[in-house]
Formats: structure tokens, C-alpha cells, sequence
């Protein structure tokens, strides 16, 4: 019986995918658990060497870049475990990770979704996660619990609900989601995981975090610190996750705030630097919004 199914998303990184694949290797029961790897809309096929480090590997391959919530919502329709657990490719895993997330779901029902703590893989001593406060609907601000404090074992034994999880690494009961649904495709890339955790509250469920395991992230490998297609996901999924998430007034409110200021101060900001492609990404990603009353899933995405 496959206990859990881990999901995960690669694109156009191979060498990273494979670092990934040893470590589940090396830290899971594989008469358990089950891998599933959607190869993204990817230049290249490299299953065969995915297959090398991990044989029983549950290989999909996109046509097209289906997104992060496309891809992990891919793997999903295949996956068969009990729970599941979404990590990025760019993480390492602990030996004791399963076994502590299955063990939080199992002791309280009302959790839906628990992520664990997560650390930096080149500094891991450096905490990046161990949970957020609660969104602010009028700024779509809030902050990340423990985010570059050293970890000196504060966080070890606990275990407590928090206001969303880590889209790095996250697990959920796989009957749950008949409820609750898949993750939103329209994102594409960012906040995707803040819009799930707002369906499982919305469905009556906790939001989860423990501090029992960790996992280790290569944070900044997949798009880069400051990038095109991060700007203007950034920006527009912040304003698209206020509209699906709040109420009319709500929105208003934050749009007066967030176009004519923090948008401008953007531009502004790129501009002076000499970064007018990202000036043109802000620009991007506020339009879109304008455009698209009602959001609908993304097929592809291509920075031109």
C-alpha cells in the first residue's frame, strides 16, 4: 500500500532534479512511498536519467509549462498515497520527514495542510520557514515566522497552527481535496500556495506547521533573486490574490494603495537603476489584472 506520494516539478533542471531524486532515495521507504516527477514543459528529455537514480519513479511529461500549480496539479491526478506531499525540486529531505508530517495529519483531523520547517541548503543553520503571520487584505502583506534567524532548536519540538504554509514542502491528505480542490492554474507562478491554504480554511481546515523535521531548500536556483518573470508574477498575482480572496470593498481599497503607489514606486525604482524591463514587467503584471476580470488557468508562460 503506497502510504505517500511525493510530487514534484522540474524545469529545465536536470542536475538539480537528480541532487532531489537521491535524497528521497536516501530518506524514504520506497515500499511506501511513491515518486511522481512532471517534467514541466522541459527543452530536453531526461527520463532516463531520472529513472537511473530512482527506478520506480512515476515519470510525466508536460508539452507545454503547465506552471507550479499546473504541473503539482498534474501529478496529483496520478498520485495513489493516502497523503501528499509536494516538494520542490530544488529541496533535500531529512529522514525522519515523513513519518513526522504523516503523524501531524493523522493526530488532528481538523489539520489539512502542515508543512514543516525549512532551512537553507547552503547555510543550514539559517532558518528561511517556520511559518507566517496572518495576511494583511488591505497591503497583501505578512511575514515569515523565524525567516533568517538562526536556528539554535527553538522551533524542534513545536508544532502549531500557522497562516499559510511553504510551497517548497507541504503536505495534505489526498481525500481532502474533494473538498477543497486543486491549487489555482491562473497563478502560474507565486502565491499559489497562499490561495490553496486560503480553500482549506475556507473548507474548515487548519493550517499547519512543525517545527519535528526540516527540509533543505536551494532557494533562488529555480527563477533567480531578481528576474522578468518574477517581477511580473509578483505583481500580478499579489493583486489576484487579493480579488479572489477578499470582498469588493476590500480590493478597492488595496488598489488604490498598491497602483498608484507601491506600483509607481516600483517603476520608479527600476527606472533609476536602469532596469526597464522590469519596469515594463510591473507595468505587465497591473494591466493584467485590468484585463482579466475574471481569471482563468494559464496554458503557458513566455517572457518576450
Amino acid at each position: 500500500m503506497i502510504k505517500t506520494s511525493i510530487i514534484t516539478v522540474n524545469y529545465n533542471q536536470p542536475l538539480v532534479t537528480v541532487e532531489f531524486l537521491k535524497s528521497v532515495v536516501a530518506n524514504t521507504n520506497q515500499n511506501e512511498t511513491e515518486v511522481i516527477l512532471v517534467d514541466n514543459g522541459c527543452d530536453e528529455d531526461h527520463s532516463q536519467l531520472f529513472k537511473s537514480i530512482y527506478p520506480q519513479l512515476k515519470y510525466v511529461s508536460s508539452p507545454i509549462n503547465l506552471g507550479f500549480a499546473g504541473g503539482n496539479n498534474l501529478g496529483v491526478k496520478i498520485a495513489s498515497g493516502t497523503f501528499l506531499l509536494f516538494l520542490n525540486n530544488d529541496t533535500e529531505i531529512t529522514p525522519d520527514l515523513l513519518d513526522v508530517l504523516t503523524s501531524e495529519l493523522d493526530s488532528n483531523i481538523e489539520i489539512g495542510i502542515v508543512s514543516p520547517l525549512i532551512a537553507y541548503f547552503d547555510d543550514p543553520k539559517i532558518i528561511q520557514y517556520a511559518g507566517f503571520t496572518p495576511m494583511n487584505y488591505l497591503t497583501c502583506r505578512n511575514e515569515g515566522i523565524g525567516n533568517m534567524v538562526e536556528n539554535v532548536g527553538q522551533y524542534d519540538k513545536e508544532s502549531r497552527e500557522t497562516a499559510y504554509c511553504h510551497g517548497a514542502a507541504m503536505m495534505c491528505r489526498r481525500d481532502d481535496l474533494s473538498s477543497v480542490g486543486l491549487m489555482e492554474e491562473s497563478y502560474f507562478l507565486y502565491y499559489e500556495e497562499l490561495d490553496w491554504c486560503e480553500k482549506f480554511k475556507k473548507a474548515g481546515k487548519k493550517i499547519w506547521f512543525t517545527g519535528k523535521a526540516v527540509v533543505f531548500h536551494k532557494e533562488s536556483i529555480s527563477v533567480g533573486k531578481e528576474s522578468p518573470i518574477k517581477t511580473y508574477f509578483m505583481t500580478r498575482n499579489r493583486m489576484l490574490f487579493i480579488r479572489r480572496n477578499t470582498d469588493l470593498l476590500t480590493t478597492i481599497l488595496f488598489s488604490l494603495y498598491y497602483v498608484p503607489f507601491v506600483s509607481a514606486i516600483n517603476i520608479t525604482s527600476y527606472l533609476l537603476r536602469g532596469r526597464i524591463d522590469l519596469a515594463k514587467q510591473v507595468l505587465a503584471g497591473v494591466f493584467w489584472n485590468f484585463q482579466n476580470k475574471k481569471d482563468s488557468g494559464v496554458l503557458g508562460f513566455k517572457i518576450k
